[in-house]
């Protein structure tokens, strides 16, 4: 009988925001699938858990993956944690997840603490509804979506961002959504220095750029309130003809199809090379 995958929240960093549940279940468990050994080995000395520890992370191979499900298969019970959080949310704990459920091994949720919950409850924005858009792309066609999603979205939305790239981030919203839209940002949730301040996207990228944020960095963007209208998309074959008469390249072309139509990058690249 396989065992049992179970997906444990960790504290965001104050180890006393671990629950009962989550510690026995740290101890109980054949071993421990973690993003990062070296932070969780504190955690699992604070939980009095002596399971095997196993390094499990975006770039881990597959002979890792395996390696965890073949101590499921064989009946011992492993526990998936991240640096902080919840588990496969923008984590790549999720591929794991997956894997348990392709091969038909439980898979069951220790629920604690999460920095979306946690940003949303002290950034005095509504959130009855909102959209979560994670880590956004560095740069391209797909920022620029997601950014725009960001600025029409009637709820909502809350980003993660590294905390060099916060100033870059606000300047961003800022030509997406102008500078009045409200915003608030958190950093450091639940540690010593924590921090949460709001105001509009302006306020907020000026205090910023003169004071460099540090730590982990969840942002809450207000949403219009309003639902959006969706326009109609562009045929995606007209579009590319009138793009590539205009001189642009093939590639920029296909990336500006992703972006208006919808349609794949695979489809948008092969319909820009039939044409």
């Amino acid at each position: 009988m396989a065992g049992t995958l179970y997906v444990v929240a960790t504290p965001l960093g104050n180890l006393g925001d671990l629950s009962p549940r989550a510690a026995d279940t740290l101890t109980r468990v054949a071993a421990v699938a973690a993003e990062d050994t070296r932070h969780s080995k504190p955690l699992l000395h604070h939980a009095g858990s002596r399971a095997e520890l196993i390094s499990f992370h975006a770039h881990s191979s597959e002979r890792a993956l395996e390696r965890i499900l073949r101590i499921l298969s064989k009946g011992g019970d492993v526990a998936l944690i991240t640096d902080a959080g919840t588990p496969a949310i923008s984590d790549p704990g999720v591929v794991l997840v997956a894997a348990a459920r392709e091969r038909g091994i439980p898979v069951v949720t220790i629920p604690g603490p999460n920095a979306v919950a946690a940003s949303l409850a002290v950034a005095g924005i509504h959130a009855d509804r909102y959209l979560f858009l994670g880590f956004l792309p560095r740069k391209g066609s797909d920022r620029r979506r997601l950014l725009l999603t960001a600025a029409s979205s009637e709820w909502t939305v809350v980003i993660f961002e590294a905390p060099n790239r916060v100033t870059h981030l606000l300047a961003d919203l800022i030509e997406v959504c102008g500078p009045e839209r409200q915003v608030a940002v958190s950093r450091e949730l639940t540690k010593v220095f924590e921090e949460t301040r709001s105001g509009t996207l302006q306020v907020l990228s000026e205090y910023y750029a003169e004071t460099p944020p540090r730590g982990e960095v969840t942002v809450v963007v207000a949403g219009t309130g309003k639902a959006r209208a969706e326009e109609p998309r562009a045929d995606p074959t007209e579009r590319a003809r009138s793009l590539l008469a205009e001189g642009m390249s093939r590639k920029d072309v296909a990336d500006r199809l992703v972006e208006e139509t919808g349609i794949s990058r695979n489809r948008a690249y092969r319909l820009v090379n039939e044409l």
